[in-house]
């Protein structure tokens, strides 16, 4: 069956020459179709947009980049035997996956082949496991997280909190999070409701938050769910604020949710509507290139592309062991580095840090709020 869908899913893609002339392959291994396609979409088109650039101004070590692409139909198994075909086919850096209960089953393979793994994914156990491998594009949510309780509590004033969240790794790492984080403020959490992957039916839910007395709600699901809730919530007229990470108001979810994501509120680790010129540029040439709006999703792909080739020529060659020993304790600054568009930092166990922002969806667009600083 794995045998099968390798056929189906993997799709090579050349930037800027044959592959019989390309020497430095990179693996593109993400969610393009099943529940992830949106986030997994986003994260594809980030890192090919990338490399196009990279390759236009040269390439890596003045050779083109061969990016391979691979759809993992958002399925743990399927992303774990593609992690190993795109080692097969001879890359030296993997990008991807975005979702955590991918991640967290296709790293091991990455690390047993050496090779270093640039993810998307934000659950805490990402880069708990002792893997010198794997590194994030955006912090996990044991970062995001706390800087978004903070501000719910000191400038919202919040006192009784509920959560919403997915019952993965994904949601599980979220909730941990947040609870831990109130619990340590002395916020009381006075509903707990948690949910399945995919799924499309959330009224019973916004019952539960409508007889609660909580004075917000933390939700966190995926992208598609956050929309179809944000629905759900308009339609029976929840008054609360609703307080998310990226999956709550991003752009995929604006899009899919229309009005019903305005007055949605949020801790984004990189919003395209952030006032930073570096970005800015960035949005407006993906927009160009692929007429739709990036999210936070692929300008980690687009930074993990540029992360890459400065990384490489630090090291001098595409030596993944070196690549992966250059990354630990190492901070990118945008003025020398302008690919990764804002300064960013690499801890010894592969977690990022960097700045971010709180924002709330008006007329279907993300405004900052406040700028956060990095921890």
């Amino acid at each position: 069956m794995i045998k099968k869908l390798l056929c189906t899913a993997a799709m090579t893609m050349v930037l800027g020459m044959t592959p019989a002339l390309a020497d430095l392959k990179i693996g593109s291994i993400v969610e393009l179709s099943g529940p992830g396609a949106a986030a997994g979409t986003n994260f594809r088109d980030g890192v090919k947009m990338g490399f196009e650039e990279i390759n236009a101004d040269g390439g890596v070590l003045k050779e083109k980049i061969e990016l391979l692409e691979y759809d993992t139909q958002t399925d743990p198994q399927v992303s774990r035997a593609l992690v190993q075909k795109a080692i097969d086919d001879g890359v030296y850096a993997i990008t991807g996956t975005v979702f955590s209960s991918s991640t967290v089953v296709n790293m091991l393979v990455a690390k047993q082949a050496g090779i270093p793994q640039f993810t998307g994914s934000e659950a805490p156990s990402i880069t708990s496991m002792s893997n010198p491998y794997i590194f994030r594009t955006a912090f996990g949510s044991q970062k995001g997280v706390p800087k978004m309780t903070r501000y719910m509590i000191e400038t919202m004033g919040v006192k009784k909190a509920a959560v919403v969240w997915a019952n993965t790794e994904f949601g599980k790492g979220g909730h941990t999070a947040f609870v831990d984080a109130m619990k340590e403020a002395g916020i009381e959490i006075v509903t707990d409701i948690p949910t399945e992957q995919a799924q499309t039916d959330f009224s019973a839910d916004i019952v539960k938050l409508k007889s609660s007395d909580a004075d917000a709600a933390f939700i966190y699901v995926t992208e598609e769910e956050s929309a179809r809730f944000l629905r759900e919530a308009a339609k029976q007229g929840l008054k609360i604020p609703l307080v998310g990470e990226t999956t709550l108001i991003g752009h995929k979810v604006i899009e899919l949710a229309g009005e019903a994501a305005n007055g949605a509120m949020g801790h984004v680790g990189l919003t395209p509507d952030a006032n930073i010129p570096a970005v800015t540029e960035m949005v407006e040439r993906f927009k160009a290139k692929y007429n739709y709006t990036p999210d936070h999703n692929a300008i980690k792909g687009y930074t993990a592309a540029w992360a890459i080739k400065y990384v490489t020529e630090m090291v001098g060659s595409p030596d993944s062991q070196a690549i992966a020993e250059k990354l630990h304790g190492l901070t990118l600054n945008a003025a020398e580095h302008p690919g990764v568009l804002m300064d960013v930092s690499w801890d010894e166990t592969g977690e990022m840090s960097r700045e971010s922002f709180f924002v709330e969806v008006q007329d279907g667009k993300q405004v900052v709020k406040a700028i956060l600083p990095p921890n």
